[in-house]
């Protein structure tokens, strides 16, 4: 019987692993195949607080988990298959692991970036591909890149990369694009960026040694062209972790955990959610790092309640 298992290692489950772990309530996290989570994709970070030089992601999240280990988290390896949150204390059924049982959960599992499965594009995430405009935009000031996706999200990236950019080409498969008349406007305003629709991606073109373009096919003409740019900036949406939930947590249509504003509370007393998981909007490594102080504190208060309460009950 745990008192608290938190699934999921990305910034927010670490940072709540920190918090529980200070408070002795010796959680156990379960991490999953990509330890870390997103940001063990990524090379240097430069927006998160405390590192004037950068850190590279891998290193800043090992560094979580090291601070972790410290005051006495426990971590395995596992993929959670399913949980149980009818009756507390909650099961799940994790493989590697057999049935583990626990007074609350943190759900972390984040959210996983859309890619396209073309040629090239795996390879060279962190090294020219990227499906997150705010944190690497700034790595290719002067240089040009290549935007995929034709909603809202794939128009604001477009926009926010001319801030640093000498040109930003957007690339959609159609010949008309999702998103909203008064966000296609503006990026249409904007003399830093350049149209490529009607066309599908079909590979990442590099020379070994960084991103040199996109291989498109013109639906109109049925020709392959090359369209020349440093770097190729994913944004055709993420999609929740949160399958394994079962519907048992509420979520919105798209799949991410309603939680109480203002809390990490989800409409399970005992079940909290941080990080991307919950997250439709910043979707940031600070960010996550602050929802996960949020749910370790609001998990924390829970146990002391029910402790209190047993207390209580027993005289």
């Amino acid at each position: 019987m745990y008192k608290s298992i938190i699934v999921g290692t990305g910034p927010a489950g670490l940072t709540a692993a920190i918090y529980l772990a200070r408070a002795n309530l010796k959680p156990l996290i379960i991490e999953g195949p990509q330890p870390g989570g997103q940001l063990t994709t990524t090379t240097e970070v430069e927006n998160f607080p405390g590192f004037p030089e950068g850190i590279m992601g891998p290193e800043l999240m090992d560094n979580m988990r090291q601070q972790a280990e410290r005051f006495g988290a426990e971590f395995r390896t596992g993929w959670v298959n399913s949980v149980d949150t009818s009756a507390r204390p909650f099961k799940l059924q994790v493989e590697g692991l057999g049935e583990l049982v626990t007074e609350t959960l943190i759900i972390s599992t984040g959210a996983s970036a859309k890619y396209l499965g073309i040629p090239g594009e795996e390879d060279n995430v962190g090294r020219g591909v990227s499906t997150c405009a705010t944190c690497d935009g700034f790595f290719f000031r002067g240089k040009e890149i290549i935007v995929v996706g034709g909603g809202d999200s794939a128009l604001e990236e477009a926009g926010f990369l001319t801030r640093f950019a000498s040109k930003v080409t957007l690339v959609h498969r159609r010949d008309e694009l999702r998103a909203s008349k008064i966000m296609q406007d503006r990026v249409r305003a904007n003399e830093k960026v350049e149209w490529a629709l009607n066309r599908t991606p079909l590979e990442v073109l590099t020379d070994g040694s960084g991103v040199t373009g996109l291989k498109v096919r013109n639906n109109a003409t049925g020709e392959e062209e090359i369209i020349g740019a440093n770097g190729v900036f994913v944004a055709i949406g993420h999609h929740p972790n949160t399958g394994f939930l079962g519907g048992q947590i509420t979520t919105d249509e798209n799949g991410y955990i309603m939680v109480k504003p203002g809390t990490s509370e989800t409409n399970v007393p005992g079940v909290f959610a941080c990080g991307d998981v919950q997250d439709t909007r910043y979707r940031q490594a600070i960010t996550a790092a602050g929802s996960g102080c949020m749910a370790a504190i609001d998990c924390e208060k829970f146990i002391e309640s029910l402790e209190h309460h047993e207390a209580a009950i027993l005289g």
